[in-house]
């Protein structure tokens, strides 16, 4: 992954991140901000992960649903971790 799709990556995971703190429902206490953290955290692990196990290229529409996934999960873990 060069410099240009990491830049791409960091850029669909604050969109991600909004995406998946309206899809996911519930308060969360986190805050937008956090929501995007783990939102752009979310985006880097899925799309790294995706395309080590071969299941899209850079630059694949496969990796935004993907992104989108990892970031909702994320979601889930921090909003049960920061909710204790």
């Amino acid at each position: 992954m060069n410099l240009v799709s990491l830049a791409l990556t960091i850029g669909v995971g604050l969109l991600v991140g909004l995406a998946a703190r309206a899809i996911l429902p519930g308060k969360q206490i986190i805050g937008v901000v956090g929501t995007t953290v783990l939102g752009i955290c979310g985006s880097l692990a899925a799309s790294y992960a995706g395309q080590l196990l071969g299941y899209y290229k850079v630059g694949e529409p496969m990796g935004f649903v993907g992104a989108v996934v990892g970031a909702l999960v994320l979601l889930v873990l921090g909003s049960l971790i920061f909710n204790r």
